[in-house]
């Protein structure tokens, strides 16, 4: 990997962990999984970098988290993090970034806001949900029914983080071609 790679991994993994001092909005019934700004940090990463640095930025992400560091919402972070109710989110991160990235890469010919929409959309909701609502069930001993319905709630600012993500993407797409790295040959 070029050094220009391993800074935009760096970059995006930085930008997941400004997206975490927002504040989380905490919901009783979603057994302890908060709304956070972060899933648009996986979609952002995995629009933007496509699927392999997406996915390493949210890796890296992750073993800063691991080490200690309080980059999750709420000033979370250190292995504490990985047995809680969001374990799930946690790893789909990852995927949805991966996701999200190998989308924008297979529609690399198509307009950038609606190949960006469809990549943000099933990678950083599809694919994340798929791996918290796991995660969650397994964590918090509730049926896959009922992790899904707790999660529900998450969906209708997940797609607004994934139109502010298309729109972004579009953005640096007509200013800095290049730094769409998802769309690079």
């Amino acid at each position: 990997m070029k050094d220009r790679s391993l800074v935009q991994v760096a970059l995006y993994a930085a930008i997941f962990a400004v997206l975490g001092l927002l504040p989380r909005f905490d919901i009783p019934f979603a057994a302890g999984v908060p709304i956070t700004a972060q899933s648009m940090g996986a979609m952002l990463a995995g629009v933007m970098l496509g699927a392999w640095r997406g996915a390493l930025a949210m890796v890296l992400m992750l073993f800063v988290v691991a080490l200690g560091a309080p980059i999750l919402a709420g000033g979370r972070g250190g292995l504490g993090v990985f047995f809680g109710p969001s374990v799930g989110f946690l790893f789909g991160f990852i995927a949805a970034a991966f996701v999200a990235g190998w989308i924008m890469q297979v529609l690399r010919k198509a307009p950038v806001f609606p190949a960006a929409l469809v990549a943000a959309a099933v990678g950083g909701i599809l694919v994340m949900y798929a791996f918290g609502i796991a995660g969650m069930a397994l964590k918090t001993q509730l049926s896959l029914l009922d992790a899904t319905k707790a999660c529900l709630i998450f969906i209708p600012g997940d797609a607004i983080k994934a139109v502010l993500t298309a729109l972004i993407a579009q953005t640096v797409a007509r200013g800095l071609p290049e730094a769409l790295l998802s769309r690079a040959r």
